[in-house]
């Protein structure tokens, strides 16, 4: 069974929101999050990972845009 993590969304319509995802053999998650709307694809936003601290393993995703 691979590991997972929750990572917070931070912006976007998501904001405050936290996503659980698995990580890759070297222990990180997707570098990208694409949270979709109430109107599913249509609403889709995008979020990239980023670093949210000195310690290994602290990751939050960030707004970037909509999806389309």
């Amino acid at each position: 069974m691979a590991s997972t993590v929750e990572i917070p969304l931070v912006g976007g319509a998501a904001d405050g929101q936290r996503v659980t995802v698995e990580l890759d053999s070297n222990g990180r998650p997707p570098l990208t999050h694409h949270h979709l709307g109430p109107q599913g694809l249509v609403e889709a936003q995008i979020y990239e990972l980023e670093s949210a601290g000195d310690r290994h393993g602290e990751w939050r995703y960030c707004w970037r845009g909509p999806a389309v």
